[in-house]
């Protein structure tokens, strides 16, 4: 007699390894990489090389005196490198890029298990960790054909309003009182102040379409992240342009596209990375425009991340059948 046996997952084998995975990422991490090293000069190299360099020895030195497989050759210890090292600025000190780094590979990925056991996403909990110990995040970088001291886009969109003017966008505050000057193209192009990989929003753009294309994540992470930041900003500053600027302007991009759709930190059912992404975007917006800190990307994946297992819990749907144990 045939029975219909039910069993538990996995049912098939994919091609798709980790180290393919993660070649994927970094692939789809070179626009924005490639873009940042011409945007803000070949300093932003040595960031890269010792956010990487730091990640890869320390994950070889821990799995060493763990006594663990070695796990350097998967290359996710390049990936959250990478990634750490393109979310500051191109004048940050190398010695703290170093301390992020082996605080993102050591104890948020390596004492809690490795690759997959992580609680939050490494690069992130490591730029936190950055933020939080050495202030400011050392001066933001700016590209260098610009010697001129000035904020960060984020730091002069606070409390302005975008004005049209001779086909340029002046900011204004309440007061009417110029605060700077700005364009979207530039916010598009990357050609402004901030962190090596946050900049070039169409390179960020293209990295997201290839991961998409490829089936290493899905959109609805990122859209979801994306639209709830822009049509928040657009109904609290009532001016589309400003809301455009306020969504570009940032970590929005790499945060929604590289670092909320973390495979072990995000929730796997399509429901659950809608609800991940739209509360991302929320608490993003919250910090922005009442916080005391002009960004929350970084924060609010990071909140986000402890309860995504909350988040799978309530939109996991019931399975059918099983064998009793």
């Amino acid at each position: 007699m045939n029975r219909l046996n039910i069993s538990v997952s996995p049912h098939f084998h994919a091609k798709a390894t980790t180290q393919s995975i993660m070649l994927d990422v970094i692939i789809a991490l070179l626009p924005t990489t490639i873009a940042g090293v011409w945007i803000y000069g070949y300093r932003s190299l040595a960031v890269i090389a010792t956010g990487v360099g730091f990640a890869m020895i320390s994950e070889m030195i821990f799995n060493a005196v763990a006594k663990k497989p070695r796990t350097v050759g998967d290359m996710s210890a390049v990936v959250t490198g990478l990634l750490l090292a393109i979310s500051v600025h191109s004048n940050m000190p190398l010695w703290q890029v170093a301390v992020g780094a082996i605080f993102a590979i050591v104890i948020v990925k390596g004492v809690f298990g490795g690759i997959g056991q992580n609680f939050a996403n490494p690069a992130i909990t490591g730029r936190l960790l950055m933020a939080v110990s050495f202030g400011t995040m050392a001066k933001a970088a700016f590209p260098v054909a610009d010697t001129v001291s000035k904020a960060t886009p984020l730091a002069v969109l606070e409390n302005s309003k975008m004005i049209v003017e001779g086909g340029s966008y002046i900011l204004k505050n309440w007061k009417g009182e110029i605060t700077g000057q700005t364009d979207l193209l530039s916010l598009f192009l990357g050609t402004r102040g901030g962190a090596i990989g946050e900049s070039c929003t169409v390179a960020l753009i293209i990295g997201g379409i290839y991961l998409i294309a490829r089936k290493v994540i899905t959109w609805h992470t990122p859209v979801s992240f994306i639209l709830t930041v822009f049509v928040l900003s657009l109904i609290y500053t009532k001016d589309f342009n400003l809301a455009l600027a306020y969504t570009m302007a940032g970590g929005v991009f790499i945060g929604a596209i590289f670092m909320a759709t973390d495979y072990a930190t995000t929730p796997y059912r399509p429901l659950g990375k809608v609800i991940f992404g739209v509360c991302c975007g929320v608490i993003t917006v919250i910090i922005r425009f009442w916080g005391n800190l002009p960004e929350g990307v970084s924060f609010s994946i990071l909140f986000m991340n402890l309860l995504t297992p909350y988040i799978d819990k309530w939109t996991s749907k019931k399975p059918f059948g099983g064998e009793k144990i």
